[in-house]
């Protein structure tokens, strides 16, 4: 791609406003110090093909980042740091919000759920989910066709719906225990 104003302009708007959505699409999957580098060379990609991205340009911004991440985490890795990232962003706070006990149980078998959930049922869920892709968009993303993902999302939903249905129930003396004696005081 040439230098002109004109690039340099059409990356700027692209960057704008696209860094902060591909940031946390990356950061669900990769270490913070890791996906400042991944996002930072999705932008230099970005740069080098300005001319190959098309509007909306998130999804081909994603699939270059997800590129990368496969190139730097192997998917056991990338499964746990999505599931240590959604434990560690509930406080004790969370805990004794609305009813405690009833709160307590949905999260934890949500993150049973998750936790057992595969690498690509949590990508499919995520992009659609989290990160607001629409379906045509996210199966770009990950190289499939639309109808192929509508497919994958439909089982992944159904997979992740079983998964929460069968997940243990908590601890008796978990985190419940722990906000109930911390209200009391």
């Amino acid at each position: 791609m040439g230098d002109s104003e004109d690039s340099r302009r059409r990356f700027t708007e692209l960057y704008d406003e696209n860094y902060r959505r591909v940031l946390g699409y990356v950061v669900t999957r990769a270490e913070p110090d890791v996906a400042e580098d991944i996002v930072s060379e999705t932008f230099v990609i970005a740069w080098r093909r300005l001319d190959d991205i098309r509007e909306p340009a998130l999804p081909w911004l994603l699939g270059v980042a997800r590129n990368l991440l496969r190139k730097q985490w192997d998917s056991g890795s990338r499964r746990r740091a999505l599931v240590d990232r959604v434990t560690a962003m509930t406080t004790d706070e969370d805990l004794v919000a609305w009813d405690v006990a009833d709160h307590v149980v949905e999260r934890d078998s949500a993150l049973a759920a998750i936790g057992g959930m595969s690498e690509s049922d949590l990508e499919v869920l995520s992009l659609v989910m989290w990160h607001g892709l629409a379906p045509r968009e996210a199966a770009k993303v990950v190289g499939c066709s639309t109808a192929a993902f509508f497919v994958r999302l439909h089982r992944a939903r159904r997979r992740l719906a079983r998964a929460i249905d069968n997940a243990p129930a908590p601890d008796a003396r978990h985190p419940v225990s722990r906000a109930a004696d911390k209200a009391a005081r």
